[in-house]
Order: structure tokens, then sequence, then C-alpha cells
């Protein structure tokens, strides 16, 4: 998952789909909706989340203005959203001395998506978890990485080095098909000749719009995306689904098809159908970084994932942090803006009187903050959000198959999830105790309904159901997992449905209101990966500084 969270270029394709094993891979996972015979008693452990019942609570502003007010603040900047835009807004404004600000968060912990835990095996995410070498003309993002020492140095071209213990470590992924873990995610070996000229073509293709460039001269393809070419040869893309596209350039290939939809699943939470082309051919072409010590293709990742990232951010500022503290409600004085806020930790308002305020908060939130000041945003029907599961299992040992041994990126044909990484791989240290993190986007149902679901299903039924997909790959698991700690995100990242990345409803979202209320989030790029909320993050603080 990214927030952060993976395409070729970002997972390493196989361009040549010829060489393989001799196994005939002919079929998917099917996971039974039987009640599963397997006991699950001894596994310890519990549902865990963001705060979605403080989010919830927008919903019932009525209620919350009723409250007393037990504190007033003032500050020049108020940055409402702790999440990687809001972090990342907040350094970059105290980088260009813009030191008199405050962050409100409505959870206990900052990171957003890039949220993580620990316990005495490993740190692991409940979100994002890596992130891929950046193209060289992202200056801002090498700055950061530089900063935060994850960039070493650079040689004699000017390439950048990378800490060789934040590059992911090989082996990087293998996937399960007719019980055989092969090296790789593009189904290969007993692919028939037909499937693997169109998987060769496809990525030809790819090839072709990774160099791109439209009549402006900017790339078709790149990240931050608004630096994309303006082109209408490209940009008429995002006007079909992928599936669309894919069906007029004759890329009918199930085994193609499969991987393409684990792709959009797996980066946005979403399918084929529900996946605008321009943002399906976005996930291959716009990844072009480069590195001394690493290709194209290299991530990075922790342990925590992108927890990570998001603890270099924050401290890259000193300035105060408010965890538990909910924005609701934001009103235009004479000379600035008034900000009411909900503490969760004393069940009473706090008000701010701020010059400028940032809100670095999802569309679904900041809809309901700014009600009265643009009642127009709700509107809007372009935001699509994408409910996860993430699951992080303690195992003391876990049973392989045949092929390919355990790798940082596990991924099971034809599954209901998009597999599992193993959140220690990085650690040098090797033994029988792991954490692997599970994630599954929730995309058989629309997302309400899939919400709702999700938010109503037990811990004991998630556990079952992700026991039995894994016992598939892994027979005997079972009574090797001694913890589960399981993580329902109800808006796990935004969709990029046809029409929304080059629409006006994006385009609007972004646009301050009275040169006082500015806006940064992943959601204002339409695509929710670190790169984006990075710069997200960066755009609105800049406007910030530039308002008179």
């Amino acid at each position: 998952m990214d927030t952060n969270s993976d395409a070729v270029g970002r997972r390493t394709f196989l361009a040549q789909a010829g060489a393989g094993m001799a196994v005939l891979l002919t079929g998917g996972i099917g996971v039974s909706g039987c009640a599963s015979a397997r006991s699950i008693s001894h596994i310890q452990g519990g549902m865990a989340g963001a705060n979605h019942q403080s989010g919830h609570r927008l919903r019932a502003i009525s209620e919350l203005v009723r409250l007393p007010v037990s504190e007033k603040l003032t500050t020049n900047v108020l940055i409402a959203g702790g999440g990687i835009s809001g972090l990342s807004a907040r350094r970059w404004l105290q980088r260009q001395g813009i030191s008199d600000t405050l962050l409100a968060e409505m959870d206990g912990q900052t990171g957003g998506n890039a949220a993580y835990g620990q316990n005495s095996v490993s740190a692991y995410p409940y979100g994002a978890h890596y992130l891929p070498i950046p193209d060289l003309r992202n200056q801002e993002l090498l700055d950061f990485l530089t900063e935060s020492r994850i960039i070493t140095g650079s040689d004699a071209q000017g390439l950048p080095i990378y800490d060789d213990y934040f590059l992911c470590h090989d082996p990087e992924e293998r996937l399960f098909i007719n019980g055989f873990w092969q090296e790789g995610l593009v189904p290969e070996a007993g692919v028939p000749e037909s499937d693997r000229d169109q998987i060769r073509r496809f990525f030809q293709l790819i090839d072709r719009f990774k160099t791109a460039r439209g009549s402006d001269n900017l790339d078709a393809f790149t990240i931050p995306l608004d630096r994309s070419s303006t082109d209408e040869t490209f940009r008429q893309l995002d006007r079909v689904s992928f599936a669309s596209y894919l069906d007029t350039a004759g890329f009918t290939s199930p085994y193609l098809r499969w991987y393409l939809t684990y792709c959009c699943r797996d980066d946005y939470g979403a399918t084929l159908e529900t996946t605008s082309a321009w943002a399906g051919i976005h996930y291959f072409a716009s990844r072009k970084g480069q590195a001394a010590n690493a290709n194209a293709s290299s991530v990075l990742t922790w342990p925590q994932g992108n927890g990570f990232l998001a603890d270099q951010l924050r401290a890259g500022a000193a300035s105060p942090i408010r965890r538990n503290l909910l924005v609701y409600e934001v009103r235009l004085n004479d000379t600035g803006v008034t900000v009411v806020a909900f503490d969760a930790t004393t069940n009473r308002n706090v008000v701010i009187d701020a010059n400028k305020v940032i809100l670095a908060t999802p569309h679904f939130i900041t809809k309901h903050i700014v009600q009265k000041i643009a009642p127009e945003r709700s509107a809007w029907t372009g935001f699509r959000y994408a409910p996860w599961v993430v699951a992080n299992l303690t195992l003391n040992g876990l049973p392989q198959g045949r092929g390919m041994p355990l790798c940082w990126d596990n991924v099971l044909y034809g599954a209901s999830s998009v597999g599992y990484i193993t959140a220690n791989h990085q650690d040098l240290r090797d033994g029988p105790r792991k954490v692997i993190t599970y994630y599954k986007p929730l995309t058989d149902t629309e997302p309400d309904a899939a919400r709702r679901q999700a938010y109503g299903t037990t811990y004991e039924q998630w556990l079952t159901q992700i026991m039995d997909e894994l016992e598939t790959a892994h027979p005997g698991l079972t009574p090797y997992v001694s913890e589960a700690d399981i993580w329902v995100w109800g808006h796990g990242m935004m969709a990029p449905s046809p029409g929304f990345v080059w629409g006006n409803e994006r385009r609007q979202a972004a646009q301050p209101i009275a040169n006082r209320v500015f806006f940064a989030h992943s959601d204002l790029s339409g695509v929710s990966i670190f790169e984006e909320a990075f710069y997200q993050g960066i755009r609105a603080a800049r406007e910030v500084a530039e308002a008179v």
C-alpha cells in the first residue's frame, strides 16, 4: 500500500518473459468462504487503526460546537493534519525562517498513512512501506534524503549514493503461482507464446512512454505529476479507464491483465475499470530514478516502512505539534483565520487565531472543515477512496514451499490480497522470528459498502480470512503465528478514477481561499504516494510564504 504504496520501476518487472521454470501456471488461489477448521485461539492481538471515531465526529459538528472552550491560542501558520503533507509543509516553512507554526493532528501519532508499530521482533508498517529511487530532477526530495542521511554522498558523475542499509536487499520479490514461488511478479513460466508477446509489447510501450515528451517539451509522465506534459495527446488518456485502453490496444492476455490489476490494486486500491488509463500508465512510466549504487527499479525501505521518513520530516522542524486535536471549523475574520478544534483528551474545544492556515487533510475531512466558507466542495464526487486492511503477523517460523526463498515482497497469484512484505527483511540478523505485513485493498464492492463491512468485521473474522489465504501458500503456518495486529483504513488511499487527475475538481481543490486558507494533501495529486504528499506540502507552504 502506498500511500506509499509499487510499479515496474518501483517493483522490478521481468522484461524477458521467455526464460523460466518448466511448470505450467494455470490458475489462481481460491479461498473458500467456509469456516476454517484451524484454531486461532493461541494468537494474541487485536484491532488497531487510525482514530476514525474522532474523524466521524465531523459529521456531527452541531454537537461539537456546544462544547466549552478550554484554550485560546494564536500562531502565524496553523497546519491541520500531521500526515506526510503536513509534516512536509512544516519542515519547509522552518527552512524558510517561518517557525511560528502549530501543527494539529487528530490522531495520537503523526505520519498519516505512514503509521507504524513495533514489538520485540521488529518495527513494522501499518501503511506505506517504501520509496522508489527518485528522479534526479526532484531536487527538493533529494535535498530531504540528503538531510536525512539516506543519501550519503555522490560519485564522480554526480549520481547520489544511497545508504546500502536502506536499499532493499535481495531477494526482493516473488510470486506464488500453481504451487511454486517464481522470481519476479510478472507471470512467466508456462505462459503461452501469444501471452508472452503481449507482455513484451506492453513493456515496450511503457519504455516509449517513459521517454515521451509533449509539444511543451515536458515529460509525458513524471513525478510530481503536476510537472507532466499538458499535451492533449497524453492527457486525454485520463478520460478513459485503464481497462478500456487495454481493450483498444489489444492487451487481452489474462496473465498480463492479472498483473496490471494487481498493480492498480496495490498502488491505488482500484481496479482496471476504476483507474484512469493515464494513471495506469503513469504507475510504470513515471519512474526515472538514478543512483550511483542502485538501478532505476531499486526501492528504499525500512522495518517501519515510510514511518522512518515521517520521523525524519517531523525532526526537520522544532515548532509545536498538538496531537488528538481535531480541527473541525475554519472561519475568516478581519485579519486572518479563526479555527475551532476538538481536543479529544479533554473533550473540550480549542480556538486558534492564525494569519494563515494549511489544511493538510484528505478531502473527505476537508469538505467538513470548510463547510461555512466553501460549501460547494461537499458536492464534489471525484474523490474516491479505497478501504484497506493491513495485518502484521509475528511468526516463530514460516513454512516454505517450492521455488524462490522468502523475499521482501511476496505476492499470491489470484488472491484477494496484494500479498505481504517481510517487515524485518532489512535486519542483518537472521533468525526464525519474523514479522510479515499483509495488505488487502477492499475492491470487490463499492467503497462505501466496503467500509461499512470492514468496520463491522470482527478481529476473529479478519484473522480467519487472512490465515485461510496465507495457508494456501504456506500450509501449516497458523501454529507459527504468535501475534496479529489488524489495522483497518476506511479511506486508505486516493483512487485516480477516469477523469480525475486532469479534471476540474482536482485543480479547484488546490486553490487557496481568500489567500488565507491553503490546501496540501496527496489527494490533490490524485495519487497516494510519498513523493506527491511531500510535494503538495511544499507547494502549499510556498503559497503561504508568498501570500500578501
